[in-house]
């Protein structure tokens, strides 16, 4: 009997079976000699992936990307520089960095049948409605990187499956700056090729009619390092969901739109702007006693306080403090 396993007895029948235990996980198909099933209601202590991506400690409030402290990387690198990490698994040079950087940067223009698209929803659309919208009708926009019509294949190819990753990298800021221009009735901005990614990012949100328009500095890199700090939270659910509609073959577009409408919700990246409302509601100082009350009374939902993963400090917080 070894000391890394589990032993579990059926005290109806009184089997007995033995269950490795593997970096304090345990394989739940063991139990189905037993013929039993494991119910974990919500996913509260269930592992369906291994992943070297990233890594958290709730506890001590560690984030990492790839091992590097979210500290360091958010000081020192940008965006793009993060996202290749996250998605090759290593820093990349020099010349990986600016072909990376100048790849992204080329796909950040949308076909102007796309625009009229977005110009067709209603004038007062929720901006994350119209995004979610326009990520999946990507997949009408590019054939070739369809799984209906070119088959599963398509992710076996790395030509291919870089193309999407540049395509979504690139397209996904203008396609927001679109839906928010859209918001609040103006016209939209094209992308800029004289600025970085989070700079095009916020010229296509705030430029009016100005010919030489250029977002703060200070506010551009402090919007680089919340990109930074939301690239990756292990499998959160909007990572879940893209995960489970991927696995089905579907083309990478529509599996994107999937994980948008689950960060959409009020209980996952939606929070913000629920916080955001809350503070509306709030008003000004002396309101904060009552709505507090209300909070403690149940009446009430307290947005933006508290995480279910760290248990003492959410290192993002710190940054995005300093930032």
């Amino acid at each position: 009997m070894s000391a890394r396993t589990l032993i579990v007895t059926d005290n109806r029948t009184g089997t007995t079976t033995e269950v490795a235990i593997n970096e304090d996980t345990v394989d739940t198909t063991a139990f189905e000699k037993l013929g039993l099933t494991v119910y974990d209601n919500g996913y509260l202590n269930t592992a369906v992936c291994r992943s070297a991506i990233s890594y958290i400690d709730g506890d001590k409030g560690i984030l990492r990307y790839r091992g590097y402290d979210i500290e360091e990387l958010a000081e020192k690198s940008t965006f793009l520089e993060v996202s290749y990490l996250l998605i090759f698994g290593e820093l990349p040079s020099r010349d990986q960095l600016e072909k990376w950087n100048t790849r992204v940067l080329r796909h950040t223009f949308i076909h102007e049948n796309m625009i009229d698209y977005l110009r067709s929803f209603r004038y007062d659309a929720h901006p994350m409605g119209m995004l979610v919208s326009s990520i999946a009708a990507m997949s009408t926009f590019h054939p070739e990187a369809s799984t209906a019509l070119r088959g599963e294949d398509i992710y076996n190819s790395e030509s291919m499956v870089n193309k999407q990753i540049f395509r979504c990298l690139g397209k996904l800021p203008t396609l927001a700056a679109c839906a928010y221009r859209h918001r609040i009735g103006r016209s939209y901005n094209s992308p800029s090729n004289e600025l970085g990614y989070t700079e095009n990012f916020l010229y296509m949100l705030d430029r009016l009619s100005e010919t030489n328009y250029t977002p703060h500095p200070q506010l551009a890199r402090a919007l680089d390092v919340i990109f930074i700090l939301h690239a990756d939270h292990e499998l959160n659910c909007s990572t879940a969901a893209m995960r489970q509609m991927a696995s089905t073959g579907i083309d990478p577009f529509v599996c994107l739109a999937g994980a948008a409408s689950a960060l959409y919700g009020p209980s996952h990246g939606g929070a913000n702007e629920a916080a955001l409302k809350m503070l509306q509601e709030i008003g000004s100082v002396e309101n904060i006693p009552a709505f507090i009350a209300d909070v403690k009374a149940k009446k009430r939902r307290l947005m933006g306080f508290g995480h279910r993963v760290y248990k003492s400090y959410d290192p993002r917080a710190k940054i995005l403090k300093k930032a």
